[in-house]
This record gives structure tokens, sequence and C-alpha cells, in this order.
């Protein structure tokens, strides 16, 4: 997955919108208020981070290469993920998928289920 893409994915995500606090290299990706992914770069390389139960954080470093320990981040419960095509596409989508539906779990109630009138419970939490 390149940047591009992943930015793509991240901003079709329901209520989904990205801010620059860090400046123009580094997005952040919010979902009411809440970050859910940072896209920038580490080492040269496009990176994303996302965040994870910390034991599937653990398992998904130790199955594939470019995932790594939240960068600048909470490693127990942060995952970087290198857009280096050492991680397939659907797994990215996944991983994205899962750290929205964490954040959109820890809402309160009302912002909560304003998501899922609009979009759908699957939807958010697939």
């Amino acid at each position: 997955m390149d940047r591009k893409t992943a930015r793509d994915y991240l901003l079709s995500r329901p209520e989904a919108l990205e801010d620059f606090p860090f400046g123009p290299e580094v997005a952040v990706f919010k979902v009411k208020g809440k970050m859910f992914a940072l896209l920038g770069n580490r080492e040269g390389v496009d990176s994303i981070n996302l965040k994870c139960d910390p034991d599937e954080a653990e398992a998904l470093r130790d199955i594939f290469p470019g995932v790594l320990p939240g960068y600048h981040m909470n490693k127990r419960h942060w995952n970087t993920v290198l857009l280096d095509g050492s991680v397939p596409d659907y797994e990215i989508e996944r991983m994205v998928d899962r750290s929205y539906g964490l954040i959109v779990k820890g809402l309160r109630k009302v912002e909560r289920e304003a998501l899922e009138l609009g979009y759908g419970a699957d939807t958010i939490y697939r």
C-alpha cells in the first residue's frame, strides 16, 4: 500500500478528518476529535501508526517484519506499520478498521450512537 492509498482509505472511515498539528509532513486522522491513525515517514519509508489491542499488537509484530512498536507512541497500544510492501494491503485495511473501531468504542455513548445511526455498527466495528 502506498501513502496515497492509505490516506484515501483512512479518510473513507465514517466522519474521519485529517489534521496537521505536527506540520505538513505528518497527517493525523481523527474521528470525533480522537486520533485513530498517524500517517508519516520513518527513516525514509512511509508509515502509519495505528491503535491496537496490546496482545494483538505483539502478535502482529511477530508475524510481519513491517509492523513495529508505535514510533513516538505508547508501544503497548500502538503499532507503526511500514508502507514498504511487507504487509498485505488487506491486512493494513483490517488494522485501520480495528484502530478506528477501538477509538469509536471509547467515545461517549451519544457520539457512538450518532455514528452507528449514520453508518451501521457493522461498518464501524468490522
